[in-house]
Order: C-alpha cells, then structure tokens, then sequence
C-alpha cells in the first residue's frame, strides 16, 4: 500500500479551512448570544452601584445596549468587507477577531472598580464597549464570504456558506444552556463576568489556529495539490493584480439592493429569537422551572434554555439543507436564478406561516409550552433555509467583489432591519407587556416574511454586477 498522495487526486484541503471558518462563526454566535442571557445579572450588578433611585430595567434600557451593537455591526460591514477584497481575509479577519475579543473581555469589567477604585464600567461605558465589539463583529461575516469565494468552486459555495450558518446558529441556538451550565448555581456556578472571559479566550485561540492554517490563496498553501487547485479555479479567470472597486456599478445594481431588501426582512424577524425569546420562554412559562414545592428545578431550567435556543439549534438543518437543495438545483438545471430563488421564497412563506400560528397559541397556560415552542423552532428553521442561498447570491453576484457585496447587504440588513426590528420589538413589548405584546409582533413578523418572498422575485444571481475579472 503506497503512502504517496496519488498526485491526479485532488487533495481536500479545503475543507480544513472550512472547518476554521465554520469555528469563527460558531464564536461570532456565541458571543452575540450572551447578551440576550447575560443581560439580567449585568443589570442587577450595575443597579448596586447606583446612587440615585432610579434602577436600569431590561425594557428601558438594555435595548440601547443591543442598539449600539447592531448599529456598529450594521455600518462597518462595507468597510470591512473592502479591507477583505483589498487585502485579503486573512489579515483582515485577525485584526478584528482580536479587536472583538478585546472587547468581550472588557464587556466582563462591566460593574467593576478599576485601578484601585478610580474608574467605574458603568452603563455607558457598556454601551460603549457593545458599539466596539459591534465594529470588531462586522468583519466577520463579509470575510468569510470572500475566504469561500477564494477557497470553493462555484458549485459547492452553497453548501460551504450552509455548512458556515449551520455551525453559527448552532451555537447560538447552544448558548443558553451553555451559559445556565456555566453560570447557575445549581451547576458550574462561575459568575457571568467570567464566562465572557472565557468566551474571549476562545476567541484568541482561534486566531492562533487560523494563523497556522489559513492562506488567501490555496496557491499559497504547499498541502494543496494542482488537482485540488484545478478544481478550486475551474472556470475562473486570473484576478487582476490590484482590485479597484467599481463602487458606482455596486451601488447602483438594482439586483443588489433587491438582495438588501429580502436581507431586511431576515434581521427585522429574526432577533427576536436570540435577544428576546430566551428571557420570554423564563417569565411565559416559569412554572416549568420550579419543582412541585416551589423550589427551583434545575432540569426544568435546563430544559427551558435548551428548548429557547432550539429554533436556532433546529435552524443550522435549515442553513445546511437550503445550500445542498441549491446547489443541488443548479448543477441538475443550470438555472443560478431559481436556484437560489425558490428556496428562499420557501423559506420565507414557511416562516410567516408559523408566526400566525404561534400567534393564535395562548401563553398562559403551561401545557402549551411545547406547542409554541414548537412553531418557533420551525420558524427558525423555515427562515434559516434561506441563509447559505442568500449570501451564495453575494457571491455569485458579486465575484472577486464577493466581500464588499456581502457586506453591503449585510449593512443595509442590519442597519434597517436589525436596529430597526430591536426598537419596535423593545417598543411593543414596553408598551403590550405580557402575551399582547407577543401576539402583535408575531403577526407584524409575519406580514414582513410575507413581503420577502416578493422580494425574492426580484433577485437573480446569474446577473454579476461585474462581467469582469470572474467569469463562472
């Protein structure tokens, strides 16, 4: 048995990359998700500093927390994505998984004295540390889009961007249960302060391993052999030596904002589920949490974190499924435009659909909780089938420009959708508290998911924006 690579065989390094990228989206999730859980005890620590009467609330004010999260996230998506076109993902993506890393660690100090008592993190210095870990974030994904358009053929980029959304919203459908094992008492007991250190640290170690591993190029790369780099670069032209951005045909490519707006619909609905549903499923359905003599349940806990993290945890079968179904449609038709189009109109129909349903069930009664539990989870899944076809449209409509086209509908999506989708959640949950509020923004979700699929008749990915340098 010979022990030399047969050198007509491509080699399969590719898919180590893809497992670094899968890992970096599975940490951009998990420390996106601790705020929605950590948010309470954050509170509670900052009120006992307090001076005046006045206590901070969840309703009131952590919602600005989230806002300048998602406001950063949203405006520094499209210059992260040149430095990636630009410059290449790698030194890109290392600046800001440090840069966010960084932050998260300070996010910790939140309520802390330092240096001997003569600074205080307080309220504001959170919401300026979440602004920051918001800059660092948007580099992520945009980056990831290019690193895939570097790394995959045009027929498997549907199932690496599904593998990549599969991998975030697994762990961000696992944070919840992740962090009730780390900081409840009644298991590790570690205070919340030091599980977002130990969520940092995780985040350096990374960029250990993808300094080791990562290359812009596979040319670059020794392990990779020509067949491998054959089939990368099949149907490819030679990329220009210096990439000049060609902004006036991005910003005015009607096919571009199409794909913007479907985006908005996707942020606007779906942050309910890793900001709001966790603490929702505790107050609707508390009784799950305490044993029959009042005390609490610490499988009951459980079982309400992981059952308010499934819809995301179900939703990575969404990412991976609707990238297969896509790709698979186009290799079998060779039409790019219903390849990406139908399963997104599937998907967003599907997700409207289990919002009214889960709008008709009546939240105060426990026996429900695995009822509505359930619609969500389908809409979480339903929604996610349109994840991998939505940013392969960025890629296939945007080529060598891949990153700054990702991140320009991942911009515009969060800018309008994200920020604009807390706020009126935040509102509506203020001002109808309890099941009210619940009811109504279901319904409004569902009417958004309806106009999407109108959207998604708009967008076709077999038109670049670029006929040049890429042609595939």
């Amino acid at each position: 048995m010979s022990l030399i690579a047969d050198p007509a065989r491509p080699t399969r390094y590719r898919y180590v990359i893809l497992a670094l990228l899968c890992f970096l989206a599975m940490i951009t999730y998990m420390d996106r998700a601790a705020n929605g859980n950590a948010k309470a005890d954050i509170l509670a620590d900052l009120n006992k500093e307090r001076a005046d009467d006045r206590q901070l609330d969840i309703e009131n004010d952590y919602f600005l927390v989230l806002m300048a999260f998602q406001l950063a996230y949203a405006l520094f998506e499209i210059p992260s994505g040149w430095l990636g076109d630009t410059y290449g993902p790698r030194s890109t993506l290392l600046r800001v998984v440090l840069w966010w890393s960084a932050f998260v660690a300070l996010w910790g100090l939140t309520g802390q004295w330092l240096f001997g008592g003569l600074i205080f993190i307080g309220y504001w210095g959170l919401v300026a540390i979440q602004f920051f870990f918001g800059v660092g974030e948007a580099g992520a994904f945009p980056n990831i889009a290019k690193a895939l358009y570097n790394w995959f053929p045009a027929a498997d980029r549907g199932f690496a961007k599904s593998a990549v959304w599969m991998s975030a919203r697994f762990m961000g459908g696992l944070t919840p249960a992740l962090w009730l094992l780390l900081t409840d008492k009644q298991f590790a007991g570690w205070t919340w302060n030091e599980a977002l250190w130990l969520f940092a640290g995780i985040a350096v170690f990374w960029c250990v391993l993808f300094y080791c591993f990562f290359k812009n190029k596979p040319a670059e790369v020794k392990a990779v052999n020509a067949a491998e780099l054959a089939k990368i670069d099949a149907g490819r032209k030679p990329p220009a030596a210096h990439i000049r951005m060609p902004w006036r045909k991005i910003f005015l490519s009607r096919n571009l904002w199409a794909v913007c707006g479907m985006y908005i619909v996707t942020n606007f609905c779906w942050y309910y589920l890793m900001y709001n549903h966790p603490r929702a499923m505790k107050e609707q359905f508390k009784s799950w949490a305490m044993h029959a003599d009042g005390t609490p349940s610490g499988e009951g806990k459980l079982a309400l974190a992981l059952l308010s993290g499934a819809p995301l945890l179900i939703g990575m079968f969404g990412c991976l499924l609707g990238g297969l179904l896509s790709d698979r449609y186009i290799r079998r038709t060779g039409d790019r435009k219903w390849g990406r189009r139908l399963f997104g109109i599937i998907g967003y129909g599907g997700a409207g659909l289990c919002y009214l349903m889960a709008a008709g069930i009546k939240l105060d009664d426990p026996d429900n909780l695995l009822v509505y539990a359930g619609m969500l989870i389908l809409m979480g899944f339903m929604n996610d089938l349109i994840m991998a076809p939505a940013w392969a449209v960025c890629q296939d409509i945007g080529q060598e420009y891949a990153a700054t086209v990702s991140g320009t509908m991942n911009m515009v999506g969060n800018l309008f959708g994200a920020v604009s989708g807390i706020l009126v959640t935040g509102l509506m949950l203020k001002h109808f508290p309890g099941t009210n509020g619940i009811v109504y923004l279901f319904g409004l979700y569902a009417c958004f998911y309806f106009f999407g699929c109108g959207l998604w008749m708009l967008i076709d990915a077999s038109k670049p924006i670029v006929a040049e340098p890429a042609n595939h």
